[in-house]
C-alpha cells in the first residue's frame, strides 16, 4: 500500500519526460522544414534574378562572384572533350529507367573544362548494355549553370571499365577531373537543347510545401502536450 504514491509519481514523471522528448523532436522536424523552404526559396530567387539579367558569355564568367554564379545562364562555343562520356544513373522519367548523358567540354577556349548534362536517354532492357549514344562534337551552348551539386550514393561512383561511355552514381567534378586527367570547373551546365530529353528541375519540391510539413509539424508538438495535459490530469 505504501508503494503506490511512489508509482504514481513514477508515471507522472514518465509521462512528462515523454511528452517534453516527442514536444522537442517535433519542434525540431518544424524548424528543419522551415529552413528548407528558406533555402529553396533563396535558391529561387536567384534563379529568377539570373533569368531576368538574360545569358552570360562564358569568358566573363570568371569576372563574376564565385557566390553569384549558381544558376547563371550561359552562353559559347562548346567543343566536346572525346571520347569522353559518363552515364548518370538511377534517372526515371514517367516510369522508365535510364541515364543522364554527361560530357566535358571547352567552352569558348576559355577556362578550364566544364561538365554538361545534356539530357536524359533511355537505358536498353539489360543493364549489360549501354545505350547507343550520337554526341555532337561542337554545339553551341545555351545551359543552367549549377554550382551547388549535391547527391547520394553508396559505395563506388565510377564504374570504371576503361571504355567510353561509364557509368557513375553522382556528378563529382573533382574525380571525374582525376579521371580526365583535365581541369574542371566545379559546376554542371544543364544544356537546354541537346539531342536527349531535358528535364531538369531546379526546385523538386517548392517551399510551400515545406512550409506546409513544417506547420504539419507544429501542430502534432501542440497536439502532444495537449494530450499529455489531460493524460497528467487522469494521472492526480
Amino acid at each position: 500500500m505504501q508503494a503506490q504514491p511512489f508509482a504514481h509519481l513514477s508515471r507522472h514523471w514518465l509521462l512528462a519526460v515523454f511528452t517534453l522528448a516527442a514536444f522537442a523532436l517535433l519542434i525540431k522536424l518544424s524548424y528543419w522544414q522551415w529552413q528548407r523552404a528558406e533555402q529553396k526559396q533563396t535558391q529561387l530567387d536567384q534563379l529568377h534574378t539570373a533569368e531576368q539579367q538574360g545569358p552570360v558569355q562564358w569568358r566573363d564568367l570568371a569576372s563574376i562572384p564565385a557566390d553569384q554564379q549558381d544558376g547563371l545562364m550561359l552562353q559559347g562555343k562548346a567543343v566536346w572533350l572525346k571520347p569522353a562520356v559518363w552515364l548518370l544513373d538511377n534517372q526515371l522519367i514517367q516510369g522508365k529507367a535510364g541515364y543522364d548523358v554527361v560530357i566535358p567540354v571547352l567552352v569558348s577556349n576559355q577556362g578550364p573544362a566544364v561538365l554538361v548534362n545534356l539530357g536524359w536517354v533511355q537505358a536498353p532492357p539489360s543493364r549489360d548494355v549501354l545505350p547507343e549514344l550520337s554526341i555532337p562534337e561542337s554545339f553551341e551552348l545555351m545551359a543552367l549553370l549549377r554550382t551547388e551539386l549535391k547527391g547520394f550514393r553508396l559505395g563506388q561512383n565510377l564504374e570504371d571499365t576503361g571504355l567510353w561511355p561509364q557509368r557513375m552514381q553522382q556528378v563529382e567534378p573533382a574525380e571525374l577531373s582525376q579521371v580526365l586527367g583535365q581541369e574542371l570547373y566545379a559546376g554542371l551546365l544543364y544544356q537546354q537543347q541537346s539531342p536527349y530529353l531535358y528535364h531538369y528541375k531546379a526546385v523538386v519540391m517548392p517551399p510551400e510545401k515545406h512550409r506546409a510539413y513544417a506547420l504539419q509539424w507544429l501542430l502534432l508538438a501542440v497536439a502532444v502536450v495537449v494530450i499529455g495535459w489531460f493524460m497528467s490530469k487522469k494521472e492526480l
